[in-house]
């Protein structure tokens, strides 16, 4: 089966959700990628492991910076007899090896790759804008996978190993990489591998792709103009940072955004943008930062508009008493439903010590809109923009906008909304 792929990268671009695929064939990329692949010398040896092994062993005997200059020198001192073309190619996939995602190099030219994922040595799958497909494993055994998550790992200042079984790190390319290893696994080392968009979607990208209704696109312009504080849910994978990023950039110039998030994924078109980075603890177990102590952080860098990029713990607490206090603000939180927004924001709220009735009174007063973002059979959709309304204690949300069959439909949240939006035009 030859696949081919013609989207942009973009791992939370409008596409379908994951697909099985019982008794599909598993895509070989080397055999599907633009033109013949090509083998130094007259045989597979400058690809094979114990030739890796060998240069490996070279250029850690004498030390230093593994640099392009240097593989090629091991490549050549190797003795084997490869050509000019041969060497370089043999320096390349060497280099892949050594210091790139090294089996797995092969699969990064496939167009609209966002994620990778390694269920031991025998199962790859990546995920595109078509969903997730099986592939043909470059692995050759579990020690080849966990030699992999080990380098990946490290490379990011983290340890895998029996006393660090799993963990997640961000690699200084910007790859997002999850590891777990036996005996936690019970399926050899997995690793999940997520690349970070090269490029901006705007909100008009959305709306073109189908992601955004182009009234829902026109609202929520509105709301950012009025310095409508926003929370954008969803499932993992939904698309939520993908709309949020293109949200911020109707910003007004003016304005200065600071990003607060666990991992740098937001990508603004904006000309005022700073952004921090929470930093998991070392190997020694110091210097740690968490996002609870980044967000204080930013309040004192006169944000405009301060916005997490996913609300997962105790820092809620700081998000909704910054969004009480006048700030503008925006952010993500995993939710099945605009409906169960309320519900995640108290489970989040316990976690830094707050009551449900304290959580939903804050909430009320610092939120101004849900817009809720699914993943369909047919793509990422934007289905519906809420209002939250607090009433006898108890805060909840009211459908403004959703979705229906393709047209916008207006719910009892859009008077709450209508009033909104023109308390934003009378103040611009």
């Amino acid at each position: 089966m030859t696949v081919s792929f013609t989207v942009s990268h973009d791992h939370d671009a409008a596409r379908p959700g994951p697909r099985d695929l019982p008794g599909s064939e598993a895509v070989d990329y080397n055999a599907t990628r633009s033109g013949p692949r090509v083998t130094p010398g007259s045989g597979a040896d400058a690809h094979d492991a114990a030739f890796v092994d060998q240069v490996r062993e070279r250029l850690l005997a004498e030390g230093g910076p593994v640099t392009d200059t240097r593989i090629a020198k091991a490549v050549r001192e190797t003795g084997r007899v490869l050509g000019a073309v041969g060497s370089v190619r043999a320096a390349q996939h060497v280099k892949a090896q050594l210091t790139g995602l090294g089996p797995l190099e092969p699969l990064l030219p496939a167009t609209g790759l966002s994620d990778v994922y390694v269920n031991g040595h025998e199962n790859v799958f990546v995920e595109t804008q078509d969903g997730i497909q099986r592939v043909t494993s470059p692995f050759t055994s579990e020690a080849h996978v966990r030699a992999l998550a080990v380098r990946l790992v490290t490379a990011a200042g983290r340890r895998l190993d029996d006393g660090h079984p799993c963990v997640d790190v961000q690699t200084a390319t910007g790859l997002r990489v999850h590891a777990v290893i036996p005996p936690v696994s019970t399926s050899g080392t997995l690793l999940s591998i997520r690349f970070r968009a090269p490029q901006r979607l705007s909100l008009a990208d959305l709306v073109h792709s189908g992601t955004v209704h182009p009234f829902l696109a026109d609202v929520l312009t509105d709301a950012v103009a009025a310095r409508a504080n926003l929370m954008i849910s969803g499932a993992t994978g939904s698309g939520k940072t993908t709309v949020l990023s293109a949200l911020l950039s109707q910003c007004a110039p003016e304005q200065r955004l600071v990003l607060v998030e666990d991992a740098a994924e937001l990508n603004p078109d904006h000309p005022h943008v700073v952004g921090m980075q929470s930093r998991q603890e070392n190997v020694e177990g110091a210097g740690s930062v968490d996002l609870t102590e980044l967000v204080r952080q930013a309040l004192r860098m006169r944000p405009d508009w301060l916005v997490v990029g996913e609300c997962r713990g105790a820092e809620v607490r700081e998000l909704l008493t910054a969004l009480n206090t006048g700030h503008s603000g925006a952010g993500t939180v995993h939710a099945n439903s605009a409906r169960a927004v309320p519900a995640r924001l108290a489970a989040l709220g316990s976690l830094a010590g707050l009551g449900r009735s304290a959580v939903d009174l804050q909430a009320a007063n610092a939120l101004d809109l849900v817009a809720h973002v699914s993943r369909t059979p047919v793509g990422r959709r934007l289905d519906s923009l809420c209002t939250l309304h607090l009433e006898d204690g108890v805060l909840s949300t009211r459908p403004a906008l959703t979705v229906e069959s393709g047209h916008p439909v207006k719910g009892p949240g859009w008077s709450q909304l209508t009033r909104l939006l023109e308390r934003g035009r009378e103040a611009s």
